[in-house]
């Protein structure tokens, strides 16, 4: 299990990737595991489509990852669109498939939801799926976690007391949101030692290695993006080779000063590109 293996190494080495669009890409996706996998990770986590849209595809992926290449797998469980019986249907997939752990995420709300249905799901939050799971399956979950606070609490507090719902409801470690001012992550990883989270916490790290990637990914996250990163992307906006390579020396950089800082685990968004992976874990 993912949680045991915090207790030998500090700090972990995981990876997320997602399941192709289309059916014709899975050749190249399980290459991309394979890829991947040179790299040895302790676990690899594997992320579900808009109200739980590629769960089939992301099952594949994961049972790949799991029984193929024997690294821990993590697949994400979103809940957002999703019924009890929904949810039962999954987990008894993946328990087949044996797969036994979940990162748990409400996700995000699909475009074609209504008010109404969104009001009226049967998992309001993260931490009610990760109770339902730990109470009706033998799945060991995950949760997520936000150094900035989630864009729909109210206060970083508030977002604090969900997150230690989420730990009191059975999430044995977390990984952060994409974020690139490591003080940011200090400051969450001592407030929330201070709220009494006490379970292994992973930085999420996402190289920046496109300008495109700022107006997109970023912004959807809420991340801030810290002056270093502005005036680097500023820099080199009209080099795409010079913004790779600074982009990955910056996701390195940040690696390297938490890894100094004692972090439990360095979780790396791929974006399903193997070679920027290979060229920041050979920097750190």
């Amino acid at each position: 299990m993912i949680k045991d293996i915090f207790k030998d190494k500090k700090p972990t080495l995981s990876f997320e990737v997602f399941p192709p669009k289309k059916e014709d890409d899975f050749a190249n996706a399980f290459s991309v595991m394979d890829a991947l996998a040179v790299l040895k990770p302790d676990f690899i986590s594997v992320t579900y489509g808009a109200g739980g849209s590629k769960s089939k595809k992301t099952l594949e992926i994961a049972s790949y990852i799991q029984n193929r290449l024997h690294i821990d797998a993590l697949a994400h469980m979103t809940c957002v669109g999703s019924s009890r019986e929904d949810i039962d249907a999954v987990a008894s997939q993946m328990e087949q498939e044996g797969i036994r752990q979940v990162l748990a995420l409400r996700g995000d709300r699909p475009a074609t939801m209504s008010d109404e249905q969104f009001n009226s799901r049967a998992f309001a939050h993260a931490s009610d799926l990760i109770a339902y799971l730990k109470a009706n399956t033998s799945l060991h979950m995950a949760g997520a976690c936000y150094p900035e606070k989630h864009f729909e609490a109210e206060s970083f507090e508030e977002d604090l007391r969900h997150l230690k719902e989420k730990c009191e409801a059975g999430a044995e470690f977390l990984i952060t949101q994409l974020f690139f001012d490591n003080d940011s992550f200090l400051r969450f990883r001592e407030t929330a030692g201070k709220a009494g989270i006490s379970v292994p916490i992973c930085a999420g790290i996402m190289p920046i290695t496109t300008a495109k990637q700022i107006g997109t990914t970023v912004s959807l996250s809420g991340s801030s993006v810290p002056k270093k990163m502005a005036d680097m992307i500023a820099a080199y906006a009209d080099n795409p080779a010079d913004l790779r390579k600074a982009g990955i020396e910056y996701a390195a950089e940040q690696i390297r000063g938490l890894k100094a800082e004692g972090v439990d685990g360095i979780h790396i968004y791929t974006m399903n590109r193997p070679k920027v992976a290979a060229e920041i874990v050979g920097m750190i």
